[in-house]
């Protein structure tokens, strides 16, 4: 069995080959194709700029340029002959192409060969034939877009989403069109999915309100789109589809602890030097005539006295998705848990500072500090909460 499978260069090169060869192909040959806007480009080409036209060149686009157009007209002919609304996109599209064709090959003309002889080069009146497609075609769109506004009346969002997106496609072929800019707001009204944010308090201890109302100020602005939005309260006159609930599990906030300790450093230091004797008892030579000497070695000892303090507030929760319009069903849940850790170390110490480790040394010069209220501590564990609980409703398996 052949194999299919090319390698990206084999396939890279057969392109490159078939350009080439396309590029040696003579006009004639390439009308043949029937790619009729690459040859009528190919020789607009070859025919700009030049007192001495190419007949071949002249010829193959007077024959692309009727043939393309014949084939975008019967094509456009044929659609509307067959009467069907949704076709006037299509025909609007081949009108315009025929225009923009027209309108490529206009600065040529009149065009004739070096030898004189005048292309047959017969241009459309296509402006007449562009507006009416371009009125039916948005009145198509507009009519589609009512019959799916009604059920979005009745509660569809799906069909809202779709009115719009109708009523979009007007936008480019008309700025203004009837009501359609106010339906395309009632539609974003309509289609849209609300999601309130709830914080709910299963903790044995009161929820301060501080640490609710810190909660219920997540960013979820920019989870927002065209067809969600996030709400921490809720609304008069808002129907909610989803909500996700913040379960205050465990708040804890522990004692204010403090430890002193007194631990002893040692290092190995060197304290001068001593000569290097031979079996005589006389200083040795190096070879350059100087006394050799080694380094002496002491052991140095410094006390350290340090105190340690921590604090740390601890909120645990349970994030709940349910879906309102299933029952309420719980679709999703997480445990999320966040602290805030308050640790400072103060040293002082006596003896040789050589002595110290470097962890000694960092500590030094700290001192005790006052430590912080249950509140402060708390508040800075719901602001490590908030992102995480953000990412964690950004993943929710939402049916938008």
């Amino acid at each position: 069995m052949m194999n299919l499978r090319m390698k990206p260069e084999t396939m890279a090169l057969l392109l490159a080959s078939a350009l080439f060869a396309a590029s040696c192909m003579s006009p004639e040959k390439l009308v043949e194709t029937g790619d009729y806007d690459r040859v009528i480009e190919m020789s607009m080409d070859k025919l700009a700029g030049r007192a001495k036209k190419n007949p071949r060149y002249v010829d193959a686009l007077s024959q692309a340029f009727e043939r393309a157009n014949d084939r975008d007209l019967a094509e456009a002919e044929a659609l509307r002959r067959d009467n069907r609304p949704e076709h006037w996109d299509r025909i609007l599209s081949l009108y315009q192409r025929v225009a923009d064709r027209q309108n490529r090959v206009a600065p040529l003309m009149p065009l004739a060969d070096k030898h004189g002889i005048r292309a047959d080069v017969r241009f459309v009146q296509v402006e007449d034939l562009i507006r009416d497609a371009r009125n039916n075609a948005a009145e198509y769109h507009y009519n589609r877009a009512l019959e799916l506004m009604a059920q979005a009346r009745l509660g569809d969002r799906f069909a809202a989403r779709n009115a719009y997106d109708a009523l979009s496609v007007i936008d480019r072929y008309f700025r203004n069109y009837q009501d359609k800019e106010a339906l395309k707001n009632e539609a974003l009204h309509l289609g849209k999915t609300h999601i309130l944010l709830s914080v709910r308090n299963e903790a044995q201890v009161l929820l301060p309100e501080y640490l609710d109302a810190e909660l219920r100020r997540l960013p979820l602005r920019d989870l927002d789109s065209r067809w969600r939005q996030y709400h921490t309260r809720p609304l008069a006159g808002v129907q909610y589809d989803y909500e996700v609930v913040v379960n205050m599990v465990n708040i804890t906030a522990t004692p204010e602890m403090v430890r002193e300790r007194e631990y002893e450093d040692v290092c190995e230091v060197e304290d001068g030097f001593e000569y290097i004797l031979d079996s005589r008892g006389n200083v040795m030579k190096d070879t350059a005539g100087n006394d050799l000497k080694v380094p002496k070695k002491k052991l140095v000892r410094a006390r350290v006295f340090e105190t340690w303090q921590q604090k740390t507030a601890t909120l645990h929760c349970r994030v709940d998705f349910y879906d309102k319009y299933n029952n309420n069903a719980l679709i999703d849940s997480w445990p999320i848990t966040a602290d805030a850790v308050f640790e400072n170390y103060a040293s002082t110490f006596s003896g040789d500072q050589r002595a110290l480790s470097d962890q000694s040394r960092n500590r030094l010069g700290n001192r005790p500090l006052p430590f912080p209220s249950d509140e402060a501590l708390l508040m800075q564990a719901a602001d490590r909460l908030k992102p995480i609980i953000k990412n964690r409703i950004s993943k929710a398996r939402v049916t938008t």
